[in-house]
């Protein structure tokens, strides 16, 4: 972590707001030169190395040739209560891309480094402010897009799942660092923790582990939403269905078959969760060069799809080979069967999980609490639960799990306390990876290069 400590001496500076046009553009600015830096430009009552933290001034931003660019409002943290954890300032001007542009090249003449991806996030993780956990955090809650997606990254922010993790962690430890302490004095034979002991600790820890890792399918739908692929033959209605949902005429609807011939993308949000709508072209046999393409592309959605709406109608029936190709793309638990068109006809087959009409909207509601149940199951979670919703968690979270069986095995085969102590170890190192106690510069840079510059 040597170089990323070396740039942390570094005084930085990006554009925090949305580029364009606005009302107001903020200008970020963080590193140990960032008052003295930005007094070179700004122009005040004071000097912004003299004003307390926490304080907001007035002034104007004067280039070298003694030219007024903008008027501006400076805010001043001072370390370690910023951000960052440095200290840092923050200067709000109008919202022209020009001005922007103009400040940013005053700071830069200055000797102030533009700023990397995520690198003022990464500063506040370096300085202690929060742990890495929190810090992927951050780009969740800026990239939410739902109540329950932005409910979800609030709650690891806020550090739940940190604190749980970190609590295991300790558990780990206390129980390894007795193991290993009974192993400088081996040869005076005292035993300072029985083996049952450690076992049911081990035990404890390890169901806790798995209490997490059962949250990560609530967790991963909450964050980034579930792909649903429509699917049937030609004209049972998935565009209906479609347009219906959506409450606007979003696919073309007719009664030629094969008038949807590629993949129609859009959004729904039901209590929160986002939906992610696939409607296909027909799956069937065609010589239509293009509708064949639509089909290709329409298997393909099955198989990356989290459900699959297997769409029959009440007059053609239910289709025993399609679904029989669905099983092999999709795998049946993913698959809702639905029968449209109940209002054209009421004498059908019962063999379906959802009924309805996308003509009338008879059924949608039932559609929706299938929908839901699918995507979340029947697990209920508050906003104080500890969920698990990213996959650098859920693998950490195994690998320590993986280190705990190693070490009940240790255990089982009489092993030396050596063994025990080892597993016990690397199992806390993979808990403290998901925290940040342990991790290298490539996880690092992997993390923060995804986030936006200016955060």
């Amino acid at each position: 972590m040597s170089q990323l400590l070396s740039q942390n001496e570094d005084t930085i500076v990006a554009l925090a707001t949305p580029p364009g046009i606005g009302a107001i553009s903020v200008i970020r600015v963080s590193g140990p030169e960032a008052f003295v830096k930005v007094d070179k430009i700004f122009f005040g009552k004071k000097k912004i190395v003299d004003c307390p933290t926490h304080t907001i001034h007035y002034g104007k931003i004067i280039n070298s040739e003694n030219e007024v660019i903008d008027d501006v409002l400076v805010s001043v943290f001072r370390a370690p209560h910023s951000y960052t954890g440095e200290d840092s300032v923050e200067i709000s001007t109008h919202g022209s891309q020009l001005i922007v542009e103009k400040i940013i090249s005053l700071l830069l003449e200055q000797e102030v480094r533009l700023a990397e991806p995520g690198e003022f996030t990464k500063r506040a993780f370096l300085n202690g402010k929060i742990d890495l956990a929190q810090a992927e955090a951050v780009a969740d809650v800026i990239n939410a897009r739902t109540e329950a997606s932005l409910r979800g990254a609030r709650n690891q922010l806020d550090g739940i799942l940190s604190k749980k993790v970190d609590s295991l962690r300790e558990k780990l430890i206390n129980t390894s660092s007795l193991i290993e302490l009974e192993l400088d004095f081996a040869e005076e034979d005292i035993e300072l923790l029985p083996i049952k002991e450690i076992l049911k600790n081990i035990n404890e820890i390890e169901n806790e582990i798995d209490n997490l890792l059962k949250t990560f399918s609530f967790g991963r739908v909450i964050r980034d939403g579930v792909n649903v692929a429509l699917v049937g033959k030609p004209n049972v209605g998935k565009s209906s269905l479609l347009n219906y949902l959506l409450k606007e005429a979003r696919a073309i609807v007719s009664e030629i078959p094969g008038t949807t011939r590629d993949i129609i993308r859009e959004e729904l949000t039901l209590d929160g969760i986002l939906f992610r709508l696939y409607d296909t072209a027909g799956i069937r046999i065609t010589d239509d060069l293009i509708e064949k393409e639509g089909v290709i592309r329409s298997r393909n959605a099955v198989k990356e799809a989290d459900i699959v709406l297997f769409i029959s109608d009440t007059e053609t029936g239910f289709d025993y080979e399609l679904f029989t190709e669905l099983l092999s793309l999709a795998g049946e638990e993913k698959i809702i069967k639905v029968v449209n068109k109940i209002d054209l006809k009421k004498d059908y087959n019962n063999i379906y999980d959802v009924e309805i009409s996308a003509k009338t909207g008879e059924g949608i509601e039932s559609l929706f609490k299938k929908l839901k149940e699918k995507a979340i199951g029947t697990n209920v979670y508050t906003e104080k639960t500890a969920i698990v919703s990213n996959i650098r968690h859920f693998n950490a979270l195994k690998k320590a799990k993986e280190h705990l069986i190693n070490a009940k095995n240790s255990i089982s085969e009489n092993l030396t306390g050596e063994f025990i102590a080892v597993d016990l170890r690397n199992a806390e190192n993979a808990l403290s990876e998901i925290i940040g106690k342990v991790t290298t510069d490539d996880i690092l840079n992997n993390i923060f290069s995804k986030f936006c510059i200016g955060k």
